[in-house]
C-alpha cells in the first residue's frame, strides 16, 4: 500500500460521511471528535508532529463560503477558483458544484490532501490539489476563498498580505470569518452573514455568526484583535 493510500485509509477509518450544517447538499468525511482523532494522527506511522487535524472538521468560515457560492453560483461560474488552506474542502467543492471552471485547492497537511481527494471524489466534482504553501505567488485565479485562517497573528498577516495583493491585480476574494482574533479592521466589504451551528467540541458555544468578506483593493494594515482569545486554539 502506497502512503497516499495509506493517508486515504487512515482518514476513512477516523471519519463518517455527513453533511456540515449549513450545506446539506455536501457529504464530507468529518471527525466527531477533536481529541482522540489528535491522538490517532500522532500515532499513525509515527507521524507526530504533523499539523492538528484541522481538515476533518467543517469550520464556520468555510460553511459560509461554500454557502454563499452555492446560493450565488454566479460568482465562481466559468472562472478560475482557489481555495485556500481548504481543510476538509467546504468551500472548494462548492465551488465546483456552482460551476467553477476549474478549483485548485490547497493543503500542506498530506492527509488533508487524503481528505479532499477522498470528498471530491464523494461529490463528483473535480479538484486540482495542491499540496504547497501558494503565498509567495500568484497563479492569476480569478477567485480566491479562505475560509478561518485570522486565529493566529502570524498567520493571519502573511495570508492578508497576499489576498491583498490578488484582490489588487483584480481577483475576487471572498473572506469567511466567524470573528476570529485577527480578522483585519479595514478593507472589508461585508457581503453576506450567516449563523452556523457548530460542535462545542470544537467551540464555546453551539452557533457562531459568521461573515463573508470581499476583501478591497489597497494597503493593508496590521489587523488587531477582536476577542480577548481564541476559542479554537484552546479547545483542540
Amino acid at each position: 500500500m502506497s502512503d497516499d493510500e495509506k493517508r486515504r485509509a487512515f482518514v476513512q477509518a477516523h471519519t463518517t460521511i455527513a453533511s456540515p450544517p449549513l450545506c446539506p447538499e455536501l457529504a464530507l468525511h468529518l471527525s466527531e471528535g477533536a481529541l482522540a482523532l489528535w491522538e490517532a494522527t500522532e500515532a499513525f506511522e509515527g507521524a507526530t508532529g504533523l499539523p492538528p487535524p484541522y481538515w476533518a472538521f467543517a469550520w464556520p468560515g468555510g460553511q459560509a463560503l461554500a454557502r454563499y457560492v452555492l446560493d450565488h453560483p454566479e460568482v465562481v461560474r466559468g472562472r478560475t477558483v482557489l481555495d485556500f488552506a481548504s481543510g476538509a474542502g467546504v468551500s472548494a467543492i462548492a465551488a465546483g458544484q456552482a460551476g467553477a471552471k476549474r478549483v485548485v485547492a490547497t493543503e500542506i497537511d498530506p492527509l488533508a490532501v487524503a481528505a479532499l481527494a477522498l470528498n471530491a471524489q464523494l461529490d463528483r466534482v473535480t479538484l486540482d490539489i495542491v499540496r504547497d504553501d501558494v503565498t509567495a505567488r500568484d497563479d492569476g485565479w480569478e477567485v480566491v476563498l479562505a475560509g478561518d485562517v485570522c486565529y493566529e497573528r502570524p498567520m493571519a498577516e502573511l495570508v492578508h498580505r497576499w489576498l491583498r495583493r490578488c484582490a489588487t491585480r483584480g481577483a475576487t476574494v471572498l473572506l469567511g470569518d466567524p470573528g476570529r482574533n485577527y480578522l483585519p479592521q479595514e478593507g472589508l466589504e461585508e457581503v453576506a452573514r450567516y449563523v452556523v451551528p457548530t460542535s462545542r467540541d470544537l467551540e464555546d458555544r453551539d452557533h457562531r455568526e459568521t461573515a463573508v468578506w470581499r476583501i478591497a483593493a489597497g494597503p493593508w494594515r496590521r489587523p488587531a484583535p477582536t476577542v480577548e482569545h481564541d476559542e479554537v486554539e484552546e479547545s483542540l
